[in-house]
C-alpha cells in the first residue's frame, strides 16, 4: 500500500520592503567621501521581524554597519496605503520571494 505524498503546504513567506541606514566601516564599498548610505531592500520572511533579522545579518556579513531599519510592509500593505509599485519593483519582490533572499534594490550614499 503506497501513501499519497503529502500536498506541499503553501509558503508562509512574504516579501517586506525595508529601508536600511548603514554607517561607515572599512571595506564597505561606499564612495570615499560618503558618511553612510540608505539601502532599499526587499526581504522575504514569515513576518517583518524575521525579514529584518535576515537583512541585518546579511548586511553585516557583507562588511557593512547597519544602524537603523524602517519597515514599509508587504506588497499588499503598501498597495493598501496607496503606494504605486512599478513592474521592475514587483519583479525584484518576486525574486526575493522565489529565492527566499534579500534583494538590495537601491543604494543612496550620504554625504555631509
Amino acid at each position: 500500500m503506497s501513501e499519497d505524498p503529502k500536498p506541499k503546504k503553501p509558503s508562509r513567506q512574504q516579501v517586506y520592503t525595508l529601508l536600511v541606514e548603514i554607517g561607515r566601516k572599512a571595506g564597505d564599498g561606499l564612495p570615499d567621501k560618503a558618511t553612510g548610505a540608505a539601502l532599499l531592500c526587499f526581504a522575504s520572511g514569515i513576518d517583518e521581524a524575521e525579514a529584518v533579522r535576515e537583512t541585518v545579518a546579511i548586511l553585516k556579513q557583507a562588511d557593512t554597519a547597519p544602524l537603523d531599519v524602517t519597515g514599509y510592509g508587504t506588497l499588499a500593505e503598501r498597495e493598501a496605503e496607496g503606494d504605486e509599485i512599478d513592474e521592475e519593483e514587483r519583479a525584484l519582490m518576486m525574486r526575493a520571494l522565489d529565492e527566499n533572499s534579500v534583494i538590495i534594490a537601491q543604494m543612496t550614499p550620504f554625504f555631509d
